[in-house]
């Protein structure tokens, strides 16, 4: 129903320009990152005065004056449009002359619900990005833009950032820092890979000692739940879902610090090696603590969605822990140890889908043959060019959607201009029928943080992750040119440093 509903809606989605200006003429046409499905640009230019410039709704249009989403874009881009007049507010009502730009969400809005009033919001505010990167400075620092015309709409709805939050701990101001480049960049959702192996900073209400004891420290190194509703507040008001995601079995480490009788195990012959391994899925009490867990995390992440996991399990300790093979021998799973770690995946599945949340997982939870919901959404992680081509087809042709990082791990590293690579993915380039190239919903960077922290998140992301951005955003065909991309990408990495330096000065 959800991807019925986002097909109507880019067919109808308009991003509608008008301007009451003072004319004049230049031979300069700025670009626009991701670039827009349509756009016509003109040398003729027009004037823009600060000083009575507005940002205003339409009459016409149903988000008006109170939708707190517009009403705090429309200061905030006034900033960024106007550096030198930083003091305006961009919806100054007593104006009756000058510059007025008013945005619709004309066809689109006509065919909307009042209940999807923020949707709408959302889509207007990235009509907004679009506009403030067609606005320059000439010599003589007076305000500019060009007569352009822009119908714009992402080519798939789910355009995803990973931070992981456990290897490294990134101070709360590193994820709005990185929120606000998301919503230049028109990414909207960020995948939060809050905990892990190393540490678990999340800040549990219902288990307060998996953080006490499993963070690197208990008062610096943690999220409180404040810290969580800041990072939920900031992203919304940028048009940004916040997707939590608490992995399991494997990559729980931290969580059995805090949590007894949590992990299995590991043994050494017929002795405990001391060691321990996955979360232990023979016992009825794992499943509880989850189920209490993602009870209280559901109540704090109120997206549709939830993250959880799945991959990378190392079968060792269990397949050496004896009260483990006892309870693989009763359940008649042989010596297949995929077998059990399906009987857990499909008990968490439960646990979430109860919980009336929708879950992703990452693709090794399909690869292991388990019995899963159909709208459970399989995220590929890993493989050669040609083998995710192939579990891509695999996946759809199981009637599963199906997200793309693979290709968009920047953590990874090269010399030069790396980006390229990111640029020239083609997401849905298998083979399958348009019915199962449509369950390719989108995709995600991921900057995962075994050498990533704070020192430098920046540099590693951006403006690489602008490749991507523009993959899952725009027109293929228009963007097939990395040489093309190159000088607006150039142009586009300006445009961050000038607002990430206002960011900066804000706070």
């Amino acid at each position: 129903m959800a991807l019925k509903m986002f097909q109507a809606q880019i067919k109808l989605l308009r991003f509608l320009f008008l301007l009451i200006v003072i004319y004049g003429e230049v031979e300069h046409v700025y670009g626009v990152w991701p670039m827009p499905q349509q756009i016509t640009q003109s040398t003729e230019r027009y004037l823009l005065n600060p000083r009575v410039f507005a940002l205003s709704y339409a009459n016409d249009s149903m988000a008006q004056s109170g939708c707190s989403v517009l009403d705090v874009a429309f200061k905030r881009y006034f900033k960024l449009i106007f550096p030198d007049f930083a003091h305006g507010t961009g919806r100054d009502k007593s104006l009756r002359f000058g510059n007025t730009l008013r945005f619709y969400g004309e066809l689109y809005v006509a065919s909307i619900q009042q209940k999807y009033l923020n949707s709408i919001s959302c889509s207007v505010k990235l009509g907004l990005e679009s506009f403030s990167q067609l606005v320059y400075q000439d010599d003589s620092s007076a305000y500019f833009v060009n007569k352009t015309e822009i119908e714009d709409y992402p080519r798939f709805q789910f355009r995803g950032l990973l931070l992981d939050t456990s290897r490294h701990y990134l101070p709360v101001n590193s994820i709005l820092s990185t929120l606000d480049a998301m919503a230049y960049s028109k990414f909207n959702v960020f995948h939060w890979h809050i905990v892990d192996d190393p540490s678990f900073p999340y800040q549990s209400s219902t288990y307060p000692d998996l953080s006490n004891k499993g963070a690197f420290h208990p008062m610096t190194h943690i999220y409180t739940q404040s810290d969580v509703r800041r990072v939920i507040a900031h992203a919304r008001l940028r048009g940004i879902r916040v997707l939590p995601e608490f992995d399991s079995p494997g990559h729980t480490l931290s969580w059995g610090k805090g949590q007894p009788d949590f992990l299995t195990p590991c043994y050494k012959g017929d002795v405990p090696s001391g060691s321990f391994g996955p979360l232990n899925p023979t016992l009825s009490s794992s499943y509880q603590f989850m189920s209490d867990l993602f009870k209280e995390v559901t109540s704090v992440f109120h997206d549709s969605h939830v993250h959880l996991g799945g991959d990378e399990v190392d079968f060792t300790c269990w397949k050496s822990n004896p009260k483990v093979q006892a309870f693989m021998a009763k359940m008649g799973f042989g010596s297949d140890y995929t077998k059990l770690e399906s009987y857990y995946m499909e008990n968490i599945l439960n646990i979430t889908a109860a919980l009336n949340k929708i879950s992703i997982v990452w693709q090794d939870v399909f690869d292991y043959h388990e019995h899963i919901p159909k709208d459970t959404v399989l995220e590929i992680w890993r493989g050669t060019p040609a083998e995710i081509r192939a579990e891509l087809g695999r996946i759809t042709l199981a009637g599963h959607r199906v997200l793309l990082s693979a290709p968009w791990y920047l953590n990874h590293i090269s010399y030069g201009q790396d980006w390229r690579n990111a640029y020239t993915v083609q997401p849905q380039n298998f083979s399958g029928t348009e019915q199962q190239k449509e369950l390719v919903i989108g995709g995600e960077v991921c900057m995962w943080g075994e050498y990533v922290d704070a020192t430098n998140l920046v540099s590693r992301l951006w403006p690489r992750a602008c490749a991507a951005a523009e993959r899952l955003w725009s027109n293929e065909k228009k963007t097939s040119s990395v040489e093309r991309a190159f000088p607006r990408l150039k142009d586009f990495r300006c445009t961050l440093v000038r607002y990430c330096v206002l960011t900066i000065a804000e706070c």
